[in-house]
């Protein structure tokens, strides 16, 4: 069924439907069962790629001119 939508569980650490646990204790939605069970990584890597863009901005610095 495309409409579905999976989620991960971080308090039982296991991927159900829509009408699992409440939201506060899960991460999602995702398209699948496949990339539910893959969230914990996903979240590593989306926070790997901000802070990776944090540092480049710190070092970087604003453009936008303070006058």
């Amino acid at each position: 069924m495309p409409d579905e939508q999976w989620f991960y569980c971080l308090k039982h650490h296991k991927v159900e439907p829509w009408d699992g646990c409440r939201s506060a204790d899960r991460l999602g939605p995702y398209p699948d069962q496949e990339t539910a069970a893959r969230a914990l990584e996903i979240a590593r890597e989306r926070t790997e790629a901000a802070d990776r863009a944090d540092r480049e901005w710190a070092e970087k610095g604003s453009d936008r001119d303070p006058d």
